[in-house]
């Protein structure tokens, strides 16, 4: 991962046992990445004397957040300790005290929190509890290690959007299916098993109307993590063409269908009979043979009206059409692509539908992130290159 100058300086401060407890928390906030949704994933390790006096996560929506479980684990070992916490510690009163108050109780010594909670109602103000108290803090430690476990609520509370991660299967030569439509399966079953994982750990999956039309996909999770409720299925359908027998409703959790207003109100009584939600989202009308006919919505709307409902990742499974929309319109935070070894040759069906181009300088262009063999496939994370910070440097 690539890391700037000024995170390279704020890791200086610190010592090797700081680095090596921080570690140790962001671990544990990984446990929590299906589980606390729409809430961060954070981490925390108590050290006294050289000594790992409590551990705790926060591991599930509504019940303790990490510092409290850490305090509880350390008992009276709590005094006189450092806390090290993956995210600023809390100074408001949710479904759970406020964990600074917790803190300042316990008589811990010194604070080490890697990042700033961007929620406007902690930002700052939790460290300065924190001082106002006489605990030593200190924050930056790998600040980027935790800003990747939550871009997703990064962004929704700093920008009111979700992290979207546009996941693609394609062969060799960028291709995802053939001309007729087939596409099962180009990738192999350990890349199907790894997107489950994806999928688990997003608040929503979302796709086109066109993909439920050609694949009738259940957009479920068929894996074993643990998970407190599905994440919320959602369909971008302007006309509200998707069949109320569509096997998407037959797997427990929410469906969303955003629409056009002027979609046909016996097709949308159906849906809703079926237990979807529609929701109207701006359009604007399209002729184009590669959009859907008659209505394009507007998917920034659509995805601020995700955020509302406190969505943080949003992962897209669909075709090219709407893959490339979100490319083109700037939305697409991160493409997750699984590259199968195999030719499909150039009358198959691309991996996204983009504006015809004039020159080369105004292609989109995409930093690799990540490679992993997944199975005999290629899994690349890419996102694009930008010359000003990316919010999961923030």
């Amino acid at each position: 991962m690539i890391r700037s100058p000024a995170d390279s300086a704020a890791d200086a401060r610190f010592g090797e046992d700081d680095r090596g407890a921080m570690h140790r928390a962001l671990e544990l906030a990984e446990r929590g990445l299906a589980t606390t949704h729409p809430n961060p994933r954070v981490g925390c390790v108590l050290v006294k004397e050289g000594r790992t006096v409590g551990e705790g996560w926060h591991e599930w929506a509504g019940e303790p957040h990490a510092e409290a479980l850490a305090l509880r684990a350390a008992g009276n070992e709590a005094a006189g300790a450092t806390a090290y916490v993956t995210l600023e510690p809390c100074c408001h009163q949710g479904r759970t005290p406020p964990c600074v108050e917790a803190l300042i109780a316990a008589r811990v010594k010194r604070v080490v929190f890697a990042m700033r909670d961007p929620d406007p109602r902690v930002d700052g103000r939790g460290a300065e509890r924190l001082r106002a108290a006489g605990i030593e803090v200190a924050s930056g430690l790998m600040q980027i290690e935790a800003a990747e476990l939550n871009a997703g609520f990064i962004k929704r509370v700093a920008h009111g959007l979700p992290w979207v991660r546009v996941k693609l299967a394609m062969s060799l030569d960028g291709r995802t299916a053939l001309a007729s439509g087939a596409s099962q399966w180009i990738t192999g079953e350990a890349a199907r098993e790894d997107v489950q994982r994806w999928r688990a750990r997003s608040s929503a999956v979302l796709t086109g109307v066109g993909t439920v039309l050609a694949d009738d996909p259940r957009l479920d999770v068929r894996v074993s993590m643990p998970k407190p409720r599905p994440p919320l299925r959602v369909v971008l359908d302007g006309l509200l063409r998707t069949p109320p027998s569509a096997r998407l409703f037959e797997s427990p959790g929410d469906v969303w269908i955003f629409a056009d207003a002027s979609a046909d109100p016996v097709r949308r009584t159906a849906l809703e009979a079926r237990g979807a939600h529609v929701e109207f989202a701006p359009s604007a009308r399209s002729q184009s043979r590669d959009e859907e006919p008659g209505v394009r919505l507007d998917l920034r709307q659509a995805l601020v009206r995700l955020a509302e409902i406190q969505m943080n990742e949003v992962h897209v499974e669909a075709g090219p059409t709407l893959a490339g929309a979100l490319i083109h319109g700037g939305l697409a935070d991160e493409l997750l692509i699984y590259a199968a070894p195999v030719l499909l040759g150039p009358q198959a069906r691309p991996l996204a539908i983009l504006p015809r181009l004039e020159a080369l300088r105004d292609a989109p262009r995409f930093e690799i992130i990540e490679s992993a063999a997944i199975g005999p496939d290629l899994r690349l994370r890419l996102r694009p290159r930008v010359s000003e910070p990316h919010p999961r440097q923030a």
